[in-house]
Parts: C-alpha cells; structure tokens; sequence
C-alpha cells in the first residue's frame, strides 16, 4: 500500500525542497551559484574565523540545512534522501566558508558520509585549505561503550553542532574548535525508539515494517535495526528506558547540569513530546541533575516515522558557556 506525500515527483523532491528553503529564508541562506546543493550563511563565514561545514542526506529536516547561520554551522551539504551528499557540493561549501583558519567538517558517523567528506577533505588539501573531521557519535544504542568510535550520529548532533558552531563564532584557534567540537561529543548520550516507519518519496512505501502493537528501541534515523523490538508500552515505560541507558552511560553527579532535547522523529506530536518531557524532567530530578537548557520539538527527523529521541548533553562550564552563546539560524535560534 502507497504512502500519501505533497510532492510532485520523488526525483525532484529534494531539489525542490531547497528551493522552498531559499525562497523562505533568504535573510539567513543562500547557495553557491553553480552548485544548489551547497547551502551557505549569509553572516556566518569571517575571515580569521575557523569556518564550520556539516551536512549529510535530506530527510532529517531541520537537520542539516536549519542549521546554518551565524553562531552554528557556515554550510551544510545536502545529499539526496538518507544519502551522503557527493565531493562537489562539500568541497563548494569549504572554499565558501575558507576565512583563512581552516574549515572543520562535522557530520554523522556513517560509511557515505565519511568517504565522500574525506575524499572532499584531500581535494580541498591541493588547494591548501586545512580539513579536519569530527564525527558526531551519540547513539548509545548503535555500538557499545567501549566502541564509541563505531556509533552512528543522531539526534545529538543539534548540541554538538551548537557547541562547535559557537567555539567558532568566538573565534576559538582551529586546534581549540576541534577539541571543543570532540569534547562535545564526547559528552553527549542519544536514544530512541521508532513506532511505525517512514517511506521515500521515490518509492511511497514503508521502507521497513513494525507490528501494530510493537516499537524498536534504538532504531536509527534511516531505519537501521536497534537493540530490541518489544511491546508497546506507556510513554513513562518507554521514557525510562531511553533514560536507563543514558543514565547509566553518562554517570554524572549530583548537581551536575545537563541540556536535553526531546526530539521528533516525524510524526510524533508535540503533545506526546512534552508527555515524554516530563518524565525525562523527573527522572533528571531523581537523579540530582539539573537541566540548564531543554528542546522539545522537531530538529533531527526521519520523514514522517513515528517515534522520539532522547538527548543528553552532560554540561560543564565551557559547554554551557557554548551551548548559550547567541546564534541566528534559519530554523532555530538561541
């Protein structure tokens, strides 16, 4: 059975999809002329300034490309759906950001991605222009903890990205963005749990299957398998999972500040976020954490699968001062 989408064919969706972007926001973005794919800032890019590149497959709105502007990310990449963008938008949107300190790539530890960016990376090296990567690495589900380097990038990268975007913008040396950039990652817990699944626009079906009564605890953004699929259950049981598993990873002390996101992965309604909201609250309560900034709402997304997404970002004094230094980006500002 076909899924129902405002679109006009799935071949053009993507591009069509930037366009809107664009005609929306065009105080915020642009894009490099011959190129639609590289999606600039308008007041972000400096001279002297480390210049901050991510991107990634559309599908994840306001992931990647809501997140560029002054503050945050310089550009972002867009590849198709679920699909790593190719070397020429990416080496594009480095020589536009290049203020003359480096550019730094951050994006999500999937194989795609990290061929392309790298292969971007050596064919910007000719032009001497200094690449380094950090990959975001918060899914706990995806790998264990003593594999982190083999996890994939979700949800956390909203506060990641932020961190890195403001050490940035605070015209942090390229040597003190990247470790800014890793300590942010390195402190930054994800989990999710997916109810029904999501359909491309080129196929309109399901492109995976769930039981009516069933969910999936730590599926991934493109519909990679978690680590159990289980009954349906309340949104407290399902909150307390999720917050089990960071909980237990983090182990934080008390009186410790943490930022949290409760994310949609589509779908889900702000009702039942905010449901989800409060028991995160209570649980971050119980546990003697307090939490200094907190998101609820859509900013890492699956097209339209049902589901949410726990974030956990444990803070310490230079991340807090990053994750509230101002930005101004075209879906999201602080």
């Amino acid at each position: 059975m076909k899924t129902k989408k405002l679109i006009n064919a799935g071949a053009d969706a993507v591009d069509e999809m930037l366009q809107g972007v664009l005609a929306a926001h065009p105080r915020h973005l642009y894009a490099v002329g011959d190129m639609p794919r590289a999606i600039i800032a308008r007041n972000g890019p400096r001279k002297g300034k480390v210049g901050l590149v991510i991107g990634g497959g559309s599908g994840h709105e306001p992931t990647f490309l809501g997140f560029v502007g002054k503050g945050l990310a310089d550009a972002a990449a867009i590849g198709n759906v679920f699909a790593s963008p190719p070397p020429d938008p990416i080496i594009a949107c480095a020589k536009a950001v290049d203020g003359g300190a480096g550019v730094l790539f951050m994006y999500g530890n999937y194989a795609g991605d990290v061929m392309n960016f790298d292969m971007a990376a050596e064919m910007l090296a000719l032009d001497e222009i200094e690449v380094r990567t950090v990959l975001t690495t918060d899914d706990v589900a995806s790998a264990p903890a003593d594999q982190k380097d083999r996890r994939r990038g979700v949800a956390g990268n909203v506060f990641i990205f932020k961190a890195a975007g403001a050490a940035c913008d605070l015209l942090y040396s390229f040597d003190d963005v990247e470790r800014a950039a890793r300590h942010a990652n390195a402190r930054t817990y994800t989990m999710g749990v997916a109810l029904s699944p999501c359909s491309l626009p080129q196929t309109l079906r399901p492109n995976f299957l769930i039981g009516e009564g069933e969910m999936e605890i730590g599926m991934g953004i493109h519909g990679e398998p978690g680590v159990a699929r289980e009954p349906l259950r309340p949104a407290d049981a399902v909150s307390d999972e999720l917050m089990d598993s960071i909980l237990r990873e983090m182990k934080a002390d008390r009186g410790d500040r943490v930022a949290v996101l409760v994310n949609s992965l589509g779908s889900t309604p702000m009702m039942e976020l905010y449901i989800m909201m409060r028991r995160v609250k209570s649980r971050l309560d119980d546990a003697g954490l307090v939490i200094h900034t907190s998101l609820v709402g859509n900013y890492c997304t699956s097209l339209e699968m049902a589901g949410a997404s726990i974030t956990v970002m444990h803070l310490d004094d230079e991340l807090r001062r990053l994750i509230d230094h101002p930005c101004d980006c075209a879906m999201f500002v602080r």
